[in-house]
């Protein structure tokens, strides 16, 4: 009996809890409905706002592009080669470790500073064809900016120019002669904005590589995502056939100088055939036969390194990438951002969240203050 006594009681004193509670929602709500006009002003003024602001902000076109690149399976070179290496006797091995360089490392390699020092002389055209000139430039001198960004960075400018009067001008600006070791202040700043403008994500399921670019014109962004995407495929392929290039040059080399060897001393065997013709001296018997040995030994020398050859230049062909081009640029047609829509509705949002704050809350507290 007291329990069942205590839970009605609880029951009872809960109910007028949840009646005030209704009460105070019905009250803040014909507070803002009675304030109604306040709060529509609020956000009229605020949608003029995110007006100004979303028509201030350049337009900006973003091209991206998917690649597919061959996967590195970590066994060394493939069968293909086996019979023509077994054939030459040379053991290729087939425990090769994995690729160093695979595509979690593109946005590393993207975002290098040689690679992207590399995208300073491209020649980029603007959609209208008015304009003519290379990356370096367009980036420092084309790019526009909200208007606001001028007047908050006019201290910072002000200031730069005058620590400029007292600074030597050991360090020219500009792209001719960049030196990778040491770069300018200038060029800096333009490899920093480059790096925001180009985005690799690596998809880890598929190992597909999304590479985009942001620029303000559609058609240099579609010039400057192609370009970056050949220099990335070339340096990956640079890379991964570095060793075989230069095993294959060195092959080269052993070959000319075997055939070298064997044209000389098949002539050498020549002449002393033709200055011995009907001589049957014993001592001329085995000088001739000394000179066939040596010859044939040289031939045999030559053979073997020219199928060393033939095995090293396709040794370079095996060891080189392939890449699936699975979305290939081209030139957007519409703007990827500023979003107007979502920044108007931003503005109108936030204005009627202040504007039923302060109806709710902030006169209130202002008053009080005000009493005090």
């Amino acid at each position: 009996m007291p329990s069942t006594m205590e839970e009605n009681n609880k029951s009872l004193t809960s109910a007028p809890a949840e009646a005030e509670a209704e009460i105070d929602l019905l009250e803040l709500a014909q507070k803002l409905w009675a304030e109604r006009k306040l709060i529509l002003k609020w956000c009229g003024i605020a949608a003029i706002v995110g007006l100004v602001v979303a028509f201030s902000i350049p337009k900006e076109y973003t091209t991206a592009v998917k690649l597919a690149p061959e996967s590195a399976d970590g066994k060394g070179v493939g069968g293909n080669l086996g019979a023509l290496a077994s054939m030459a006797g040379i053991n290729l091995g087939g425990g090769g470790g994995a690729d160093a360089v695979n595509p979690d490392l593109y946005p590393d390699v993207v975002a290098s500073v040689p690679f992207v020092v590399r995208l300073f002389d491209v020649e980029v055209t603007d959609r209208k064809g008015e304009l003519h000139t290379d990356v370096y430039h367009y980036i420092d001198e084309e790019l526009r900016a909200p208007w606001w960004s001028a007047v908050v960075s006019a201290p910072f400018r002000l200031l730069g120019w005058a620590l400029s009067l007292f600074r030597s001008e050991e360090q020219t600006a500009g792209k001719q002669g960049t030196d990778l070791f040491r770069l300018s202040e200038e060029e800096t700043r333009i490899v920093e904005a480059l790096r925001q403008r180009i985005s690799v994500a690596v998809d880890k399921k598929s190992s597909v590589v999304t590479l985009a670019v942001t620029m303000q014109d559609p058609l240099i962004s579609a010039t400057l995502t192609d370009t970056v995407m050949h220099n990335l495929q070339e340096y990956i392929t640079q890379y991964r056939t570095n060793k075989a290039r230069h095993d294959l040059k060195y092959m080269q080399q052993l070959c000319d100088e075997a055939q070298q060897q064997y044209y000389d001393a098949q002539q050498a065997y020549a002449r002393y055939m033709d200055a011995n013709q009907n001589i049957v001296l014993r001592s001329v018997r085995i000088e001739q036969e000394r000179l066939q040995n040596e010859m044939n030994l040289y031939y045999n020398l030559y053979n073997q390194t020219a199928q060393q050859l033939q095995v090293a230049k396709a040794k370079v062909q095996e060891s080189t990438p392939v890449y699936a081009v699975v979305q290939p640029a081209t030139v957007p047609i519409q703007a990827s951002k500023p979003s107007k829509p979502m920044i108007l509705m931003g503005f109108v949002f936030l204005a009627a969240v202040a504007a039923s704050g302060w109806v709710l809350f902030g006169r209130e507290t202002l008053r009080q203050l005000r009493q005090r």
